[in-house]
């Protein structure tokens, strides 16, 4: 199979760093807010940092990118009685980091997609998308939601130009950025709540995203995978 050449955001640790590790033998572009070890630097919570971001890993890639993987997000506490300023702004700031970049990513792919015949994009969203999530995250929520509709509509809108999109939805996920949540929630209620008993590994999750990135066939364009340990079935 010949070298795809692919952009992945948020790769510093956790899910994001297990994609990057799953997709190796391409070539695989990763990002960070700070940058390091060969990673883009780009703060998405900024406007213009995606067009950025989009136009260095080009630059890197020679002018093409086969594949794209949203991934980056924030999950920020943002209870209701806050100031209602800080309320808004914390809100303000999740969608764009989770949702906005994210849209102006796949609608440069998508550009770039249907000058060259085709490629692909995967998001990774949250159970949170159908499920909710507690009375602090409505933000999040809504923010995972909103890729799951984007993703639906860009593989409806462009399949037939070779631009096909997929999502995964993963649950709680072993890594640094629910560790904190898990210990505030009660680890053992949050277990419970999964019939597999365990939460997904990043490595799990991470497999799930190089197969539709790589491997899975055109006609699952739209597809949303669940990787939750059946805490949540549709």
């Amino acid at each position: 199979m010949a070298k795809l050449n692919i952009l992945v955001t948020g790769t510093s640790r956790g899910i994001g760093k297990a994609i990057a590790e799953a997709l190796a033998g391409h070539n695989v572009v990763g990002h960070s807010s700070a940058g390091g070890e060969g990673r883009i630097a780009a703060d998405l919570s900024q406007p213009g940092a995606a067009e950025g971001l989009w136009r260095e890993t080009l630059e890197r890639l020679g002018g093409r990118v086969d594949v794209l993987v949203n991934n980056a997000g924030i999950f920020e506490a943002n209870p209701i009685d806050s100031d209602a300023g800080a309320w808004v702004a914390e809100w303000e700031r999740t969608m764009r980091v989770n949702l906005t970049a994210s849209a102006e990513l796949c609608r440069l792919a998508v550009l770039h997609y249907r000058e060259r015949g085709g490629g692909r994009i995967v998001n990774v969203s949250s159970r949170a998308a159908y499920r909710g999530d507690s009375p602090q995250h409505w933000h999040y929520a809504a923010s995972k939601a909103g890729m799951i509709g984007m993703t639906k509509s860009i593989a409806r809108g462009y399949a037939a130009e070779g631009v096909l999109a997929f999502a995964v939805c993963p649950g709680f996920t072993a890594s640094e950025m629910i560790d904190d949540y898990m210990s505030s929630r009660g680890g053992q209620q949050i277990l419970a709540d999964i019939p597999l008993g365990r939460v997904a590994t990043a490595a799990e999750v991470a497999e799930t995203v190089r197969w539709l990135a790589v491997d899975a066939p055109p006609s699952a364009t739209g597809a949303v995978l669940d990787v939750n340990g059946a805490s949540y079935v549709r």
